[in-house]
């Protein structure tokens, strides 16, 4: 990582991208139940605004090294390679044709097996009235049956430092009656809605939820539980804000959970300043809290793995993060542990995999 995207890339202290020469440190861990095959639900491809890249090439350089079977992935929206000219509304279309093309370089299986971006999740402003419903014909057009759902983050906090540059313009977007109206949209066309929030915001989600029973809504992150900043020092405050308001979120059928993806905003590891990747261990330790009451209150039918990668790359490497979950659900059962690792996914994302 150059000087220039080091400076470029912290907040709050914490490196923003991923170095390798750090996560060598560590030696690779022995992939833990290699048998199982893995659907990575949330996977972003990109070239940071820093100049460095994470597309099809180093993602299946991640997917070989670490020893699992990670049958598929899915590619989610991080606002990479927008059309350069057209309409504003559609520029987002070109990250859709850009995941298509990445999937398309790993089917050629030149790098890798593994099915890279064989569901897109996309991104398009539901705000945006009768214009929308150009943007999600022509994502659903460009995703050549990969599009499978829409991403718009409403993530906002009084803290700024909490909310960060990728966030919403104020509180409350999920409540809109504008909004409500763009996913109905959606669900018209049997897309998915990816909900991406902080824990204090849970109840948005669950109100969400409520009114638009028919909608499909995918919660990211395990609900985005805040450790740093101002939530620092309030871990007992914090886990009990958060299991309630997934207590809340649970009884909605039309909601699932992505599991995983809480490296940055939980905070519980200082990867900025550790002398060496976490190991999985100690990782399951950390997260256990905010991983198991997520199956405990929704079931496994309704939850799903997730690296998101190559964000919480900054901590640990991908063979740990799915010996961190085969560590977690050790002790389930092996139905529980399959629709866990692939079968929730396989079902809400519509691929299907060779389970053995």
């Amino acid at each position: 990582m150059s000087e220039t995207a080091q400076r470029e890339a912290t907040a709050f202290g914490r490196v923003q991208w991923f170095r390798e020469e750090w996560l060598a440190r560590s030696a690779p861990e022995p992939a833990l139940a290699p048998e199982l095959p893995v659907i990575d639900t949330h996977v972003h491809l990109w070239r940071s605004p820093s100049g460095e890249r994470y597309f099809v090439e180093e993602y299946a350089k991640d997917v070989r090294d670490c020893g699992h079977d990670v049958a598929a992935c899915v590619y989610v929206e991080c606002g990479a390679m927008y059309r350069a000219d057209g309409p504003v509304h559609l520029r987002p279309v070109g990250e859709v044709e850009f995941a298509v093309g990445q999937a398309a370089m790993a089917a050629s299986g030149v790098y890798t097996s593994s099915r890279v971006a064989a569901s897109i999740v996309g991104f398009a402003d539901m705000m945006l009235g009768d214009r929308l419903d150009e943007v999600l014909d022509a994502e659903v057009h460009a995703g050549n049956g990969r599009l499978r759902g829409i991403r718009q983050r409403a993530k906002w906090d009084p803290d700024p430092a909490v909310r960060g540059k990728f966030c919403a313009d104020g509180p409350g977007l999920y409540l809109e009656p504008e909004f409500h109206r763009g996913l109905q949209r959606l669900a018209a066309r049997d897309l998915l809605f990816e909900a991406s929030i902080f824990h204090p915001q849970l109840g948005d989600v669950a109100e969400l939820a409520r009114k638009l029973p028919n909608l499909r809504i995918v919660l990211i992150h395990s609900g985005s539980p805040v450790g740093h900043s101002s939530y620092a020092g309030r871990e007992q405050e914090t886990h009990e804000a958060w299991r309630a308001g997934m207590a809340e979120l649970a009884p909605c059928a039309n909601v699932c959970v992505k599991l995983g993806g809480i490296a940055m905003t939980l905070a519980a590891f200082d990867y900025g300043k550790a002398a060496a990747p976490i190991a999985s261990e100690a990782l399951a330790e950390l997260w256990r809290p905010y991983i198991e009451p997520c199956v405990e209150l929704f079931g496994p039918e309704r939850c799903m793995v997730s690296s998101n990668f190559p964000v919480d790359k900054v901590a640990f490497s991908y063979g740990t993060c799915w010996n961190m979950f085969k560590r977690i659900f050790a002790e389930y059962s092996d139905a529980e542990r399959r629709a866990l690792f692939s079968g929730s996914a396989s079902s809400i994302y519509g691929i299907a995999i060779e389970t053995g």
